[in-house]
């Protein structure tokens, strides 16, 4: 008898926590809906700095992603610096190995010293060996992430139409891709993006802080609501619609941010990803201690050395189904 009504109040509590979820989010997008944004094009010379148009591939795969019958379900997009190989490599081997349904590209630009350089000749042979890196001819350092995201938003919508979602995700997270993939096969289609949803951001004035923006790159006291970018997860039809909203979005050097402002253009709210009945975020966006059948409730943790991830995934990828 306690079993039964204890089971009773579970589905209740579940049913209940969908429900105010759901209503969550349409309230969201209602808001959003009946106060769109007007928006004016950036002037040709500010546009010129995130515009595709602006800088050439270096090293390119324009045809991993194969025809219809073979586009992927779900591309990792990792964004990583020239000399992280080692990151990269422990990448493959475990969350973002060749799989059925998944692809995984590593996004970089320049290294410093240029195309010239010994660190570039390397990267060439890395690209040659596993041809999963697409580079373009930017500096690459932490001030231009938002210029590498808009290049992989544009290398998405131009090279991989066909993907039904992305992710794009750091080198030093640790991703549940086979929750993950369950998750998106009830996901919505279109017009859809999730992770850990900032809803309360604001800029930093301090000159000293790392993500400083100055009132007259940014002079809103508040930033929209926007994910974290250690990582989130979008239906691919977002990638042109976010690349078209950058001619609307001035530039800053907060990638995460950035992206939250070419939504609000788009008039696209995030929506949290939560756990029923706990609630809890399932995009953990913070170091957490490894523990199997915790990690196996969650889509990401962030915040690992290459030697973790690769410690980590030899026991998850064995044992998470026995949790």
């Amino acid at each position: 008898m306690r079993r039964t009504y204890l089971w009773r109040l579970l589905k209740l509590l579940t049913v209940t926590a969908g429900l105010v979820l759901s209503a969550h989010i349409l309230l969201s997008r209602v808001t959003l809906s009946k106060h769109p944004r007007k928006p004016s094009p950036l002037p040709a010379e500010e546009y010129r700095l995130i515009s595709p148009e602006t800088y050439e591939y270096v090293l390119n795969q324009p045809a991993v992603c194969g025809d219809r019958t073979r586009a992927p379900f779900l591309v990792f997009m990792v964004p990583v610096a020239p000399l992280e190989a080692a990151a990269r490599e422990a990448v493959r081997k475990t969350w973002g190995a060749p799989g059925r349904d998944t692809l995984t590209l590593f996004y970089v630009g320049l290294p410093e010293g240029g195309r010239g350089s010994s660190a570039q000749l390397e990267l060439e042979e890395e690209s040659r060996t596993h041809a999963d890196i697409i580079q373009v001819n930017f500096q690459d350092s932490y001030q231009n992430l938002t210029i590498k995201t808009m290049m992989m938003m544009s290398w998405l919508a131009t090279h991989c139409p066909n993907a039904s979602y992305a992710m794009k995700v750091d080198a030093d997270v640790f991703v549940n891709v086979f929750y993950l993939l369950r998750r998106l096969r009830r996901s919505p289609a279109r017009g859809f993006i999730t992770g850990s949803v900032i809803s309360d951001g604001r800029p930093r004035r301090d000159s000293s802080s790392k993500w400083h923006l100055s009132e007259e790159l940014y002079p809103e006291d508040s930033f929209p609501p926007y994910v974290s970018g250690a990582g989130y997860v979008f239906s691919a039809d977002l990638a042109p619609r976010i690349s078209w909203a950058s001619r609307f979005t001035r530039w800053i050097p907060l990638e995460d941010v950035y992206v939250g402002l070419c939504l609000r253009v788009l008039a696209v709210r995030p929506v949290y990803s939560l756990s029923l009945p706990t609630f809890g975020n399932l995009f953990e966006v913070r170091q957490l201690e490894y523990d199997r059948c915790a990690f196996a409730q969650l889509v990401l943790a962030n915040g690992f050395t290459s030697s973790q991830l690769l410690h980590m995934w030899q026991d998850f990828s064995k044992g998470h189904s026995s949790c």
